[in-house]
């Protein structure tokens, strides 16, 4: 017989019933039960989908059959249920951003190595079909020289409640992407991030990272647009790629014209859990590691410091040296 993850998912509100959702649809994965501190929400989910419920995740954690979990909570305080999960001995599904700070996503690291444990982040759009068709252009050298990653991530402000500001929630997506798509490091980092309509995060910012060989991202994302917008765009010298995020819609523009490719359109989500299940399962790397994480937040981190002294920040070269 098919050998089943046991797995659990803590946090079930906006996006973590989605993940209850998929896993309890994928082959080899077998959902155990779902945590929230909210009873009302957590009993409605656990008995919909006839698992286990509970509000404490010391119940979920204790539990011997249940091998990985997958933590959808508040991003300030992931770090905190993830870290009782890898000392629980479990493989850790953790969301973006990881941490509320890159000493608490160091640690998470260092944890999970020392206990011999998955450790991934929720870097969904690194499973969007649409992202690794252009990762493959620019790879390939389809674009030529690659001089410009251009990403806009644009909504009114989210339906739930929110503990972080647009940059860790949003713009550290297209963050990570650069160096995903890139393949390198960037160099420098410049930044204006603000507080327009909130007075406690931030709500708008742009991010402008600088790669080897002239390479630019620059990155936009506010909760202040009064339409959502997902876009990306790769300008090389001899092709420009144009990306809708959410419909996958991939455009290539050349000197003879610009075409659309025909892709299929797969839910990221899934091929995210999918991909963590297997990990698990194999012992392969994960896709958007521990490490990942670490970065897109220290980057994040040093955005703000930019920001705040109208300056440019060099980024070292080693992220241990961050």
């Amino acid at each position: 017989m098919m050998r089943k993850l046991g797995v659990a998912v803590i946090g079930v509100g906006y996006w973590g019933q989605n993940h209850v959702r998929v896993l309890n649809e994928i082959d080899k994965a077998e959902l155990k039960a779902v945590c929230d501190v909210d009873l009302g929400k957590v009993k409605r989910i656990g008995m919909n989908y006839r698992v286990p419920y509970f509000t404490d995740s010391k119940e979920v954690l204790k539990d011997d059959n249940i091998e990985a979990v997958s933590i959808c909570i508040w991003p300030t305080a992931l770090a905190k249920e993830a870290k009782k999960a890898l000392e629980a001995g479990k493989h850790v599904l953790v969301e973006k951003p990881m941490a509320a700070s890159s000493e608490e996503a160091r640690e998470l690291i260092k944890l999970a190595e020392k206990e011999d444990l998955v450790l991934m982040v929720g870097f969904v759009e690194r499973f969007n079909p649409g992202v690794n068709y252009v990762r493959r252009l620019v790879r390939r050298g389809d674009l030529g020289d690659v001089v410009v990653f251009n990403a806009k991530r644009l909504s009114r402000w989210p339906i739930r409640p929110w503990d972080i500001g647009v940059l860790k929630d949003l713009a550290i997506h297209d963050i990570d992407l650069s160096r995903y798509i890139l393949g390198e490091e960037p160099e420098t980092v410049f930044a204006r991030v603000g507080r327009l309509r909130r007075s406690d995060v931030n709500d708008y910012a742009l991010v402008l990272l600088s790669f080897p060989n002239g390479k630019v991202a620059s990155i936009e994302a506010n909760w202040l647009t009064p339409y959502k917008k997902r876009e990306l765009s790769v300008t090389g010298s001899e092709a420009v790629v144009i990306l809708n995020y959410l419909t996958q819609e991939v455009t290539i523009e050349k000197k003879d014209g610009a075409y659309k490719p025909a892709t299929k359109w797969l839910e990221p989500l899934r091929l995210e859990l999918e991909h963590f299940v297997e990990c698990v399962l194999t012992g392969k790397e994960p896709r958007a590691s521990g490490l990942d994480g670490l970065i897109a937040l220290r980057i994040c981190e040093l955005a703000l410091k930019s920001s705040s002294r109208s300056e440019v920040i060099r980024i070292p070269k080693n992220i241990l040296d961050l």
